[in-house]
């Protein structure tokens, strides 16, 4: 069993680290607000104070926050992450954050010693709690060799795409296909709804039927009725939109679905839906399109 660090407790980190318990690692974890991570200190994670004493506790930490501002807040600075990590140890980070900015907290790391891989999911909280999860992750080769079966114990499929950075640029990739397919989703669903199919039904019938992804399958729903906690909320979607908007301009890849749908993400965002999960974008289009909520 390893002895892991945990930064980030998030809905999804929180899940993780709980998965890792259950499996018999030794957790150390931060949160920015312990109180919500009680639940957890309950179940047996050990509780640290800071990122760095996280990092210095543990000899693999993995962090999961919600931005590249966020990632420099909990890896630099006198209580960071960096400060905590020496030689032999490991840093895994499965935020979601640019290429670019992942590749400089590589650099960073290895100053120390250490080493970095960026390992980005993909899935939700119930893919995550059913097993199903998959990760892709980007680094030294030598490092995977060493995480992949921790990985392993978080998610089934655990991939290895090549360099720092390149698997964040897979999993830009795959967020802004799940909001795109959403809209579109959306736009089936109001199409029969105006034309007398009960909502209820129409929904049924797409998560049924040949465009029914698993995402669609587990998130097509949500029109009907918005979880009580956002599985992904507007705000984060909008990040991940925008990271893929900025990776396409310097690849030269035009993105004319993304730019379409990000645009419904900020509409979602004036109406006031930002903390509700993204697949709210059913309710801005039902408004444009003079249907009751």
């Amino acid at each position: 069993m390893a002895n892991l660090g945990f930064v980030g407790l998030g809905v999804m980190g929180g899940q993780m680290v709980s998965r890792l318990l259950d499996k018999g690692h030794t957790v150390t974890g931060y949160n920015r607000t312990k109180l919500k991570a009680q639940w957890l200190i309950d179940k047996g994670m050990r509780w640290g104070n800071s990122p760095r004493e996280v990092a210095a506790a543990a000899d693999i930490t993995l962090s999961m926050v919600t931005n590249s501002t966020a990632l420099h807040a909990v890896l630099d600075g006198p209580d960071g992450m960096l400060a905590g990590l020496s030689a032999g140890k490991t840093l895994i980070d499965i935020s979601t954050v640019s290429p670019q900015v992942s590749r400089g907290a590589a650099e960073r790391v290895r100053k120390t010693g250490a080493d970095m891989v960026d390992a980005p999911v993909s899935g939700s909280v119930i893919t995550l709690q059913e097993g199903k999860l998959s990760i892709m992750v980007g680094g030294r080769k030598e490092t995977f060799g060493k995480i992949k079966t921790l990985l392993h114990d978080i998610g089934p499929k655990v991939t290895h795409v090549g360099d720092n950075g390149l698997a964040l640029a897979m999993k830009i990739g795959i967020n802004l296909s799940l909001a795109v397919q959403m809209l579109a989703f959306c736009e089936g669903v109001l199409l029969a709804e105006k034309s007398g199919i009960a909502r209820n039904v129409a929904v049924d019938v797409l998560v049924n039927s040949a465009v029914a992804s698993p995402m669609i399958k587990y998130r097509g729903p949500f029109v009907l009725e918005q979880p009580e906690e956002a599985w992904f909320d507007v705000n984060m979607m909008q990040k991940d939109m925008l990271l893929a908007m900025e990776l396409g301009r310097q690849l030269d890849i035009p993105l004319p679905t993304t730019a379409v749908t990000n645009e419904f993400l900020t509409a979602a965002r004036g109406m006031g839906f930002e903390k509700k999960d993204f697949a709210v974008v059913f309710d801005v289009l039902a408004r444009m399109s003079g249907v009751a909520q």
